[in-house]
């Protein structure tokens, strides 16, 4: 026993208001790591960023051709807005990735769910998901023009397949992390199978689920892109590509720019409902 616990053995008066002292000392310190970031916070390093930005290309450090000042490309945005462009290569993007989604991550957490719930489905097919998820996805797509023809399917199967894997593995994951003490008690108290899933490790998967969502979204923009430029007429990515072969960067930079803002919004929706689902998180 040391002197301080020789002490506090000796003196319980004095032990407790160490105690307290020490339990002050924490609780200051998680509230300061708790504290509420403004909400404008957020803002501060995009508007840093724009104007270090616009004054870069206004001193002429860079080449306008290289880089566009961002007045130039708000411009440039504005006019395409105006003549109806952005506005239908933006609609034929979301319809396109949103179907994609949907389907990648639908089949995504039913089959994550069976995987980690079923012993024989994970020994006979964790084998075929892990040996197919480190291929790059856009390696398949002339395949699958082959197999489903030049139309709005392959792009649809490209989205899919990039949400797919990460959703799987996530969903995997959630599973086996979620405590067998839950599912125990839940079949003590004579709860099925298809209750012990809804109630228990559907809940418990949630957090990892989600991590999942948030990982397949920026793969489905990116694979949206690269199946856009390859074969379609419309779409973000078709325009990214037809204005840098023209070498008009300002309308290259717009489609750029649409793009962050997509995956920045695709971020904070699921992080919304995320906090809906899981109020406890």
């Amino acid at each position: 026993m040391n002197q301080t616990s020789r002490e506090a053995a000796a003196n319980p008066a004095q032990a407790s208001a160490q105690g307290r002292e020490q339990r002050h000392v924490i609780r200051n310190r998680v509230s300061f790591l708790e504290q509420k970031i403004p909400g404008y916070a957020s803002i501060i390093g995009i508007v840093g960023i724009l104007i270090l930005w616009e004054l870069v290309c206004r001193l002429e450090i860079v080449p306008p051709l290289f880089l566009p000042a961002p007045s130039l490309i708000l411009a440039a945005g504005w006019d395409m807005l105006s003549s109806g462009e952005l506005h239908e290569n933006i609609l034929a993007s979301l319809y396109r990735i949103a179907i994609g989604y949907a389907i990648g991550a639908g089949c995504g957490i039913i089959f994550g769910l069976v995987l980690g719930f079923s012993r024989w489905v994970d020994a006979i097919l964790s084998p075929v998901v892990y040996s197919i998820y480190p291929i790059p996805k856009i390696a398949l797509l002339p395949l699958i023009i082959l197999w489903l023809g030049i139309g709005e399917t392959p792009k649809f199967t490209m989205i899919a397949l990039g949400v797919f894997f990460p959703v799987v593995i996530n969903t995997f994951s959630g599973v086996k992390n979620v405590d067998p003490i839950w599912i125990k008690a839940a079949v003590t108290f004579g709860s099925s199978h298809l209750n012990v899933i809804r109630k228990v490790i559907l809940p418990g998967a949630l957090p990892m689920i989600f991590a999942g969502l948030k990982l397949a979204a920026g793969t489905s923009l990116l694979l949206l892109v690269a199946a856009e430029m390859i074969a379609a007429q419309k779409g973000v990515g078709s325009m990214i590509l037809h204005y840098g072969n023209l070498m008009i960067t300002t309308k290259l930079m717009v489609g750029v720019l649409i793009l962050s803002l997509l995956g920045l919004l695709f971020n904070r929706g699921l992080q919304w409902l995320e906090r809906k689902l899981l109020p406890w998180k």
